[in-house]
């Protein structure tokens, strides 16, 4: 990590070796870019089409929740304390895939020549220390708890007249004026969950520390896998109440209730598509622990003909229904006029394409997103609210979910 912090794109994918039968590397790192496509929303899954086949190589990047705006007539007008573009890939001229302790190594032609001095650096760059920053940071809410309970209420209410069914909304925690040490901060980050989808990102000024415990999409061949996640139960130091909090949790009707219906949503986004009838769920509501939480996580299959296009595939599923509601559209528009930051990176997803048009997708949550020039460090949490919704239940499971950003940030 320390070494690739000399680069101006660098994307880190760390499984922190969470195996399951969907993984494809331990551990990827990809730097230095090569070619990049950077724009807004507007026609921006066209335009990531038109890279993608055209570079036929890996390429790294994320999508920002704000997509939306491309595929429905919606629009993103809170504030935006970061300014990441909406979408950012990059064509990496070193790539490192990690899996088993064994290293395989891809160079584009024009570098391959410096592969035995960077193994050197990256050897030498393990005994160096980083500097953490020793400024306090003063971390402020943007919605304040009266407020946050007045605005579920008034989801509740479109819940109660049959608007939706269900819809995530969600507050942001914010420093202005603060500096950090990415790279510090991330493995802070990473040591306390330690969950499979944590990565790190930097975009020039602009980075990205995630704990992400969850998958958005991933393609393997003809085969799509979305794993969403609903459900959230603390852990306890106690085995016997962990073990209870864990059983609770899988019989708990709410947040099954929760997380049967984004499944639903999933299986009907995956059927654009997937060919007739092979939509199947794969695992309902089980239960995965993590050093932080008990989580209920769902797997929703596909299958799709060798010739559709990988990008098709993500503009027809996104943004994930996990970060959004039920239905999807109407659920994004009432979350949009009661939040008051845009979403950016927050709730959009980081991953890479392979050169055969497979991917990989997490989903950006548990995360702390920083614009370096602007010193401004910004995380957000949010929970699905339903009819079954208790307020201040909602706003405890928020802070139980930001404790982790906020503990790496305020030591």
């Amino acid at each position: 990590m320390l070494w690739s912090q000399q680069f101006d794109d660098i994307v880190w994918l760390d499984s922190n070796n969470h195996k399951d039968q969907y993984s494809s590397y331990d551990a990827v790192l990809a730097v230095d870019a090569f070619t990049t496509i950077r724009t807004d929303y507007f026609d921006a899954f066209e335009r990531l089409k038109e890279y993608q086949t055209l570079t036929n190589d890996w390429i790294f990047g994320y999508l920002t929740y704000d997509l939306k705006n491309t595929t429905e007539h919606l629009k993103s007008k809170n504030y935006d304390g970061l300014n990441f573009p909406d979408l950012y890939f990059f064509q990496p001229k070193k790539l490192f895939l990690i899996k088993d302790n064994q290293v395989e190594i891809q160079y584009l032609k024009m570098v391959d020549d410096e592969i035995e001095d960077d193994l050197l650096e990256i050897e030498k760059s393990k005994n160096l220390t980083t500097e953490k920053s020793n400024h306090p940071i003063k971390i402020k809410l943007r919605i304040h708890k009266d407020s946050y309970f007045e605005k579920a209420t008034k989801i509740l209410a479109h819940i109660q007249r049959g608007d939706i069914y269900e819809a995530n909304f969600c507050q942001e925690f914010y420093a202005e004026d603060s500096e950090i040490n990415p790279v510090v901060t991330f493995n802070k980050l990473n040591a306390i969950s330690k969950p499979p989808f944590a990565s790190f990102l930097k975009f020039e000024d602009k980075y990205m520390m995630s704990a992400s415990p969850e998958r958005y999409i991933k393609k393997n061949g003809t085969t799509i896998i979305s794993q969403p996640i609903k459900g959230t139960a603390k852990r306890s130091g106690d085995k016997k109440e962990d073990l209870k909090l864990a059983e609770d949790l899988s019989q708990d009707p709410k947040e099954r209730s929760e997380n049967i219906m984004i499944v639903d949503l999933v299986r009907n986004d995956l059927s654009h598509t997937a060919i007739k009838g092979s939509v199947e769920v794969k695992e309902l509501c089980k239960v995965h622990s993590f050093l932080q939480v008990h989580q209920m996580i769902s797997t929703v299959q596909s299958k799709v003909e060798p010739e559709t296009n990988a990008v098709d595939i993500i503009k027809s599923t996104f943004p994930m229904g996990s970060m959004t509601g039920v239905p999807k559209i109407s659920a994004m528009k009432i979350i949009e006029n009661l939040e008051e930051t845009k979403r950016g990176l927050y709730s959009g997803s980081v991953g890479y394409f392979t050169p055969k048009g497979n991917f990989d997708f997490n989903v950006i949550i548990r995360s702390i997103l920083y614009n370096e020039t602007k010193k401004y460090i910004s995380y957000s949490v949010g929970g699905a609210i339903t009819a079954k919704s208790d307020p201040l239940k909602e706003y405890e499971e928020c802070l139980i979910k930001a404790k982790a950003m906020r503990e790496s940030l305020e030591g």
